[in-house]
Parts: C-alpha cells; structure tokens; sequence
C-alpha cells in the first residue's frame, strides 16, 4: 500500500533514521515549510547530494514517517492473525500497540503540530484512509469478527484512546513506563 509516484519504503539504515530523526527536530523547532533539506543535510553533517541519496524531499521523509508506522501495525496485525483467541492475546496485542503508538510519539506530535502542511500532500489526504483500513482488522481481532456493535465500539475506543492519550501526555509526564502501563490497563479494561 504506497503511494502513487512511491518506489516503497527504503530499507532501514542508520542514515535514514538519523535523517528521520533530525527532520523531526527541525520540523519541531523551526515548523515543516520553514525547514528545508539544506538545513537537515547540514545538520546531520553530510552534503545535500547525499541527503538526496535517500530522501528527495520533505514530504519523502514524512511518507517515510508513516510508511514506518504503518509498516509495524500490519507487523502487529500479522503477527496476532495467527494468534489463538484469548484474552492473553487481546492483551498482548494492546501492550504491543501500546509501544509501537509510545514509539511514534514524535512522529504524531509532528503531524498534529504539521496538520495543514500534511493534509496538502498526498500522503496526508489518505492517511486517515491507511489507517481506517488497519483498524477495522484491529478491532476484529480484539473484538472478534462478526462482534455485536458494543463490543466493536469498545475495542474501537480503546485503540483511538490508546493514540489520543499517550500523544497527549507523554510530554507531561516523566515516567514514560508508569503511562504505558495506566494506558494499556485501561485499553485492556475497555476491551475485557
């Protein structure tokens, strides 16, 4: 699932991930349009030329952003396809979730704080889209296909409130675990 004009998503590199991480930084500090390529470049210590090695453009490295996301929840997705049903499982499933939404902070901050520059791209147009697709396979295995509508709203709820809750108060706390752990009691509690 890319998008049009996409070659896929690079293999991972040290440099890629430095080059996401320090786009992130200055997206954060100075504001996506104000960030230009010339400045990550200079700021990882590498010309542009080989910046443009790996990433063409800005929006590239936003693609890449959510591609990377996407590219765990189908992992996560995959992985409990295969998975007995159990609330074992269930619970398994939202503490893996739980991280993979945790290790994404920065990125969801970006998009938030980016909204109107995102939803200009393309990618930004159909990430709801992208997401929307994986949810509905999410909630089947945490509710069971075929669920009454309750028990499909509240698995439902617990995954967007697993997103909405930890993007919104992981910078005001200090203590990322003892977060992790209240989000996911209380995700695993909406979907018992």
């Amino acid at each position: 699932m890319h998008e049009a004009g996409s070659t896929g998503p690079m293999p991972r590199t040290d440099t890629r991930s430095r080059v996401q991480k320090v786009a992130l930084e200055l997206f954060a500090e100075q504001g996506y349009e104000k960030t230009s390529l010339r400045e990550i470049a200079e700021r990882l210590g590498v010309t542009k030329a080989a910046l443009y090695y790996h990433f063409k453009s800005k929006e590239d490295i936003v693609h890449s952003l959510t591609d990377d996301y996407f590219a765990e929840i189908d992992a996560l997705l995959d992985w409990a396809k295969d998975q007995p049903r159990s609330d074992e499982t269930r619970r398994e499933v939202l503490d893996r979730y739980v991280s993979i939404v945790l290790g994404g902070s920065e990125v969801f901050r970006f998009l938030e704080q980016n909204r109107a520059s995102v939803q200009t791209m393309e990618a930004g147009k159909e990430r709801f889209a992208r997401f929307r697709d994986r949810l509905d396979v999410l909630v089947d295995i945490l509710a069971g296909p075929g669920a009454p509508l309750r028990d499909r709203v509240r698995a439902t709820t617990a995954v967007l409130a697993v997103g909405a809750t930890c993007v919104f108060y992981l910078q005001q706390v200090d203590d990322r675990d003892k977060l992790r752990a209240i989000v996911l009691e209380i995700a695993t509690d909406l979907t018992g």
